[in-house]
């Protein structure tokens, strides 16, 4: 769970978060109750009431958190106030319109706002090369105008320190950052998904195989950053 970790590390207290559904780390890291967040994915809505009151509840529409994002960003820079608002989404969710058009904002209106990718290569049963003919994600950066940078998913350093970076760039009114963290999903994407219907088993056996390398390491590269 390097992905939610490094966010919550990163996040001050009065900062905006709107977050997707995959980051029970950081909302933890946030101040929200365990038992809440059991509570939401039980089905009761009030599991969201914990946690600061300006950020926003877990998403589950693909993408949509982007447009509310950047309307706090917006808010944000009118108020003149010293504050990010930070948005994760799901590599699949960067397909769609409201994706685009909120990068286009950010970009056009030079906003405090700081976009986390979570590739983890698989949107459901989409593999990220159908997706996207792009090399990289965080080149979608290019067009709205914005900063991209792709970091190490797995490198909890990685990705603090590339949120510092994003964070200190909308302190020079340098506008928004686009952060995609490669991952992997190891897993199926739900608990009704079988996975092993468009993936082969031996891709998923040789990603464990590089995880297990990047855990035996004996210095750890604490910082993997390719700028955009």
């Amino acid at each position: 769970e390097a992905f939610g970790i490094a966010i919550g590390m990163a996040l001050h207290k009065n900062d905006v978060f709107v977050p997707y559904y995959r980051d029970h780390g950081a909302h933890l890291l946030r101040g929200h109750a365990l038992e809440d967040l059991l509570l939401y994915w039980g089905g009761d809505e009030r599991g969201s009431a914990t946690g600061p009151k300006q950020d926003f509840p877990v998403c589950v529409p693909i993408a949509t958190q982007i447009t509310h994002a950047a309307g706090a960003a917006a808010a944000l820079r009118i108020k003149g106030q010293d504050q990010l608002a930070v948005v994760t989404i799901g590599d699949g969710g960067t397909s769609k319109g409201d994706f685009f058009e909120s990068l286009n904002v950010a970009g056009a209106w030079q906003l405090p706002m700081v976009v986390v990718v979570n590739n983890n290569q698989y949107a459901i049963s989409v593999p990220r090369e159908i997706q996207c003919g792009a090399t990289t994600l965080a080149q979608k950066a290019i067009g709205a105008g914005i900063h991209g940078v792709q970091v190490d998913g797995n490198d909890v350093m990685a990705l603090y320190q590339a949120m510092l970076e994003a964070r200190e760039r909308a302190s020079e009114h340098k506008g928004a950052t686009l952060i995609e963290a490669v991952t992997y999903r190891l897993g199926d994407h739900t608990t009704a998904d079988d996975a092993s219907r468009y993936r082969e088993n031996q891709e998923v056996k040789d990603e464990v195989k590089e995880e297990v390398k990047e855990e035996q390491r004996p210095a750890p590269q604490l910082l993997s950053l390719i700028h955009i």
